[in-house]
């Protein structure tokens, strides 16, 4: 690749980087020298992803106080929002490029300072729109992060425990998410929403200095490295107008001129991005990996679960409240559910993974949440509460044994030096995923409840109605998960098949 800083694996005694692809790496764990331990670097990044997905959730608790303290409308304030998921969602692809010159540790620590000193300038914010400006810089600190802990993970890891390992990012992700929201409030109500920003700050400055201890040396940046303008700003804008656009539609729940615009415009960006691709010699991403299956297969089912989840995420509130009469407190005990399934499922699922090489395990998994949500979709008509929660057993188990064997399949599909572009991709692919699904959900819930000739507000409308369309979405989810098992399994018998002698 000639990139100084990519020739060996830092994580590595000998330094090697694993074998030629589908084939494991060194069976020794990864090791460095004295006062550097992978398990420690383990521990920070899952404190950075812990630390970025608990703010993400915190500051939608925090979101009406803020509204209320600043006297603005909740327009307005939703670019607290907005700015932050445009802003990392664009820039994903373009770290992922970037940690290819700095390399990765370097990348890593300089987004952990910037979303650490852009949390504690969120924190002494004055006006709503500074504060908008740091939580763009927070996520620019945050796409730094999320563009490669996943590939510092993986490098971390020797042969028996890559499953496992991967496994340690969902099982982070569920924790934050149980802990998020009993968190935003506390530190709301008792020390003002100032605080869900400057409690990042010591947790930020602890994972530094420990980085920067443990972390093993880097070679210098490359000296043959070359950025693709044209595509990064071709990029850059196609998810800047993607990204709107799905949120237009979200929270309109509508395709009103405006959007029909944006997603216009993000058709003629991709296709200016695709050219600009095919021309560069050093593309920022190499359209022809998109040929080969078991790079694009694995990337192809995990879009269709978070599709067919937050597809989910969306409705399950409205029918909780609005079918079966719960309180938010209910509902949230109800979603309690799946994260704790996650928690214990998702490391057992690595074990197996890794200790009996179940490569099929990615595909039962998304498979038996395709058929937990088809039949959640009957129990969800006949408005059976405890069938509801039986039926989310299987669907988070399912999820369970997909996330961390599927995220490993993803990182062997190519070269260890390109192992920032596979976990950049995929950070991207998930981000897009959530916010498509959500919009799909929005959009299939207001036609089908305006085909019936209901216009007013969710919380108004009949419940054996909003039970019926409800319905209609998670069989539509189920099927993009089917979709999603056939993706795995085709790799899966790709792979099982022989090559010409």
């Amino acid at each position: 690749m000639g990139f100084c800083s990519l020739g060996k694996n830092p994580y590595s005694e000998s330094g090697d980087y694993r074998l030629p692809k589908n084939m494991h790496q060194d069976a020794g764990h990864p090791r460095t020298a004295a006062g550097q331990s992978p398990t420690v670097i383990r521990v920070i990044i899952m404190a950075a992803v812990a630390m970025a997905v608990i703010d993400g959730i915190v500051v939608g608790i925090a979101l009406p106080t803020i509204t209320k303290a600043f006297s603005v409308d909740v327009v307005q304030s939703q670019w607290i929002f907005t700015a932050y998921l445009v802003t990392e969602t664009s820039l994903l692809l373009i770290f992922g490029r970037v940690s290819e010159f700095t390399g990765k540790n370097r990348l890593f620590l300089a987004g952990l300072v910037l979303f650490t000193t852009s949390s504690l300038a969120c924190g002494l914010s004055s006006s709503l729109w500074d504060l908008v400006v740091y939580r763009v810089l927070q996520a620019g600190g945050s796409a730094m992060i999320f563009s490669i802990c996943v590939a510092i993970l993986y490098e971390t890891s020797g042969q028996g425990e890559q499953g496992r390992v991967m496994s340690y990012i969902w099982t982070t992700t569920a924790v934050a998410a149980i802990a998020a929201p009993l968190l935003g409030g506390i530190v709301t109500g008792s020390l003002g929403w100032q605080y869900i920003f400057l409690i990042n700050v010591p947790i930020g400055v602890a994972s530094i200095i420990l980085f920067i201890y443990f972390s093993p040396p880097e070679g210098g940046p490359a000296k043959d490295f070359s950025m693709d303008w044209p595509g990064a700003a071709a990029l850059v804008a196609f998810l800047v107008f993607l990204v709107l656009s799905l949120e237009e539609i979200s929270s309109g729940r509508t395709l009103s001129p405006g959007t029909l615009f944006l997603l216009c415009l993000a058709a003629l960006t991709f296709i200016l991005f695709i050219l600009a691709e095919r021309k560069e010699p050093r593309p920022l991403v190499d359209i022809s990996l998109f040929r080969d299956p078991d790079f694009t297969l694995p990337n192809l089912s995990m879009a269709c679960i978070y599709l067919a989840f937050f597809m989910l995420y969306l409705v399950g509130p409205f029918y909780f409240e609005g079918a079966l009469g719960m309180d938010p407190l209910g509902v949230g005990l109800v979603f309690l559910v799946i994260p704790i399934i996650v928690i214990v499922g998702s490391p057992v699922a690595g074990i197996i993974y890794d200790r009996w090489n179940v490569r099929v395990l990615p595909a039962w998994g998304i498979g038996l949440s395709g058929v937990s949500l088809f039949l959640l979709g009957f129990a969800v008509v006949a408005r059976d509460i405890t069938m509801i929660l039986l039926l989310l057993v299987p669907l988070s188990m399912g999820i369970s044994f997909f996330l961390a064997p599927n995220s490993t399949e993803i990182m062997r599909s190519l070269p260890l030096e390109q192992s920032s572009l596979a976990s950049s991709m995929s950070a991207t692919l998930k981000n897009l995923g959530t916010i498509a699904g959500v919009s799909l959900s929005a959009i299939i819930l207001s036609l089908d409840l305006s085909a019936h000739g209901y216009a007013g507000s969710l919380q108004d409308v009949d419940p054996a109605l909003l039970a019926l369309t409800i319905q209609k979405i998670l069989v539509i989810s189920a099927a993009l998960c089917m979709v999603g098992a056939l993706f795995s399994l085709a790799k899966d018998i790709r792979q099982r098949t022989p090559g010409p002698e």
